[in-house]
């Protein structure tokens, strides 16, 4: 064996020499040239180094160590195929090249000094070269799995031939890593392997002439790779495992390896055969290993886009459109979960919810509220039991062509649910699919929640304005009221007097216009607007004190020139006449109320002073001016001084108030002076 052995690494030898030769011949001066040039070599190199240790017996350690660089050099050829680096140089600094360098390195160091202290062991070398043979696989999986066909044409020569020996090599280095040395009938047939797939490689050197072959890895392929890396590893362990087996086990030790074997062969198995562990296995690598499919950055920012630019008739349709856009389908509905059996259809683009479909959406909303799944017709239809505890009439379904069906969540409630539908087959959705669908709709769900919350708020404001105009119609109401009644009060003590008879009429005739404009508020359903002009504040406020003294106590008024100023005159009467009734009311009928007006520097400063029951400190801050709140009871609205606050505020002045209990109360009243 040792003759045919020498024969066979010597035509190797020989067979590479001629390979070096044709290429140099070749002329070519790209990189991958020169590396398939610097390949040849050395694989010349490695033959030649094993037929020489047959004939000349020095350590099997460096046929093998030559062999490592072999290993190295096709690897790093085959990372060549996928870069776009044209010089050593460039090379040197590329990631992929540096990194299998640096593992190579360190791992054949390792193995050779661990072999070199435990006085010459193989173990390590061996498993050393099933890793690195299982390496070079992986490269060639990823090379021809990825190449478009004019390229795989080129290079499935190649493929072969490198696969080949990588595999040859890996059985014939785990068999020894089981039994603790090589089989030399497998390594004498080394040679005569490595002469058959020269013309192969051969063949892939000139189909590739101008160096230009560009792969790019895809993660069906990394996937693919990494389980037959997890294979690889797996079948490593079970070596190393077999090995401890027979070191310790005795007599017993090759059954027990048997039977290990058999049970390891079918764990491999259902590990690579598993649909559900390959799909777990394939989303780990996809989420920890690559970038994501999806920008998150440019979703959001086209999301945010659409959410402005689309149009239509309310936000249902809105975010059923941009929800349909995200997967291509030509229909789609929203539907809102009211109780927990009955389903709301808010909007519907070609979808026809009957009675049969909502029942069915019924036990699907439960499912995804419970799991917070997206349900997938199509992969439900393949695969039922990925979707635990859900029972779908798939038929139903597709008769109606309805194929996704994504939850809506508003913070952590339930909201309702996208259907999505489409005469075509919307495409399978991965796990970043599904994950940029429930962003979207999340997103979504807070769009239609805040629209929904802008429409009820709206409703409610509407309902706020009305119940607000009411009350300051009724305290308009009971002003009038209050007018009529003093009339009556004092018609029978002075209806001789012509003084009284005059007032009488100017009551009625400002009641008369007062009832007038409050039946206009009310046909038009709103506050008139108020219309500024400039006035003598001083005849207003005559007009005010007149109206009020036909009740006790009489109010006197003081003032210091008519005072002008821009302002509405109604309002500023109606004001005006409320805060000097409330003196009165506060005030004994033997008491005083007095009425000052006075212009100063820059403005104009009214004061209704008067000797009544007071008012405490506490109840001025936290009562006085609040809306609705009133110590009149039945007899009064609590808004009279409130209007008067919000009315002198908007004319650019300030209304004050100072008061003591049982000693009296003043309102100051400042208002712009109009110059």
């Amino acid at each position: 064996m040792d003759f045919i052995g020498s024969i066979g690494f010597s035509l190797a030898s020989a067979a590479y020499a001629l390979f070096t030769l044709l290429v140099v011949a070749a002329r070519n001066s790209s990189l991958l040239a020169r590396w398939v040039l610097f390949c040849t070599l050395i694989t010349f190199g490695s033959n030649l180094v094993a037929a020489l240790q047959i004939k000349l017996g020095y350590s099997l350690q460096w046929a093998m160590l030559a062999d490592a660089f072999k290993i190295a050099c096709w690897s790093l050829l085959l990372i060549l195929f996928n870069t776009e680096d044209r010089s050593i140089r460039v090379l040197i600094k590329n990631y992929y090249v540096r990194q299998y360098t640096s593992v190579w390195l360190l791992l054949t160091a390792a193995c050779w000094l661990a072999s070199y202290w435990l006085n010459h062991a193989y173990e390590y070398i061996f498993l050393l070269f099933i890793v690195l043979n299982l390496w070079i696989l992986v490269l060639l999986e990823q090379l021809y799995r990825n190449a478009n066909l004019q390229v795989r044409w080129a290079i499935w020569p190649l493929v072969i031939a490198l696969a080949s020996v990588a595999i040859f090599d890996f059985v014939l280095y785990a068999q020894a890593t089981m039994v603790d040395g090589i089989d030399f009938d497998f390594w004498y047939s080394r040679g005569f392997l490595a002469l058959f797939v020269a013309p192969l490689l051969l063949i892939s050197t000139r189909r590739v002439k101008n160096g230009e072959v560009r792969i790019f890895v895809s993660r069906n392929v990394v996937f693919y790779s990494s389980m037959l890396m997890i294979a690889g590893a797996y079948l490593l362990l079970m070596a190393l495992a077999g090995y401890v087996i027979n070191y310790i086990g005795g007599e017993w030790g090759s059954l027990v390896s048997i039977g290990f074997l058999m049970l390891s062969g079918i764990v491999l198995i259902a590990l690579l055969i598993t649909e559900s562990l390959r799909r777990r296995v394939k989303v780990f690598i996809a989420k920890n290993f690559f970038a994501n499919k999806y920008e998150y950055r440019d979703e959001w920012l086209n999301l945010i886009e659409k959410i402005e630019t689309s149009s239509g008739e309310n936000h249902y349709q809105m975010a059923t459109q941009i929800m349909m856009s995200k997967v291509n389908a030509l229909r789609g509905a929203i539907i809102q979960k009211v109780t927990e059996q009955h389903y709301q259809q808010r909007f519907s683009h070609g979808i026809n919810i009957v009675d049969s479909i909502e029942e069915q959406l019924v036990e699907v909303g439960q499912f995804c509220q419970k799991q917070g799944w997206i349900v997938d017709v199509n992969e439900y239809e393949q695969s039922p039991a990925i979707y635990p505890d859900l029972a779908l009439d798939v038929e139903l379904f597709k008769q109606h062509n309805i194929q996704i069906i994504v939850p809506i969540f508003i913070g952590k409630a339930f909201y309702g649910l996208f259907v999505l539908a489409d005469e075509n087959k919307i495409k399978r959705l991965n796990w970043e699919d599904r994950d940029l669908l429930f962003a979207v709709s999340k997103q979504l769900g807070n769009f239609i929640s805040l629209y929904e919350a802008t429409d009820k708020l709206s409703e409610s404001k509407q309902f706020d304005a009305f119940n607000r105009m009411s009350a300051f119609l009724v305290h308009d109401l009971k002003n009038v009221q209050a007018q009529l009644a003093l009339i009556t009060t004092n018609a029978e003590k002075h209806r001789n007097n012509p003084e009284f008879v005059n007032d009488v009429f100017e009551t009625v005739e400002s009641a008369t216009e007062r009832l007038a404009k409050v039946l206009s508020q009310l046909r038009k359903k709103q506050v008139e607007q108020s219309t500024h002009r400039k006035v003598s504040l001083s005849e207003i406020i005559q007009k005010v004190v007149s109206q009020c003294n036909v009740q006790q106590p009489k109010v006197t008024f003081l003032h210091d020139g008519n005072c002008h100023s821009l302002i509405d005159d109604e309002s500023f009467h109606s004001v005006m006449h409320h805060l000097i009734q409330n003196s009165q009311e506060a005030t004994k009928n033997h008491g005083w109320v007095k009425v000052t007006l006075a212009e100063k520097k820059r403005t104009i400063r009214i004061t209704i002073e008067d000797n009544g029951c007071g008012m405490s400190e506490e109840f001025i801050n936290t009562r006085l001016f609040r809306p609705f709140d009133t110590t009149k009871g039945n007899a009064g609205m609590g808004i009279g001084v409130f209007e008067a606050k919000q009315f002198f505020e908007n004319m650019a002045g300030i209304i004050k108030v100072e008061s003591t209990p049982n000693q009296g109360t003043v309102f100051i009243i400042e208002l712009p002076l109009l110059t």
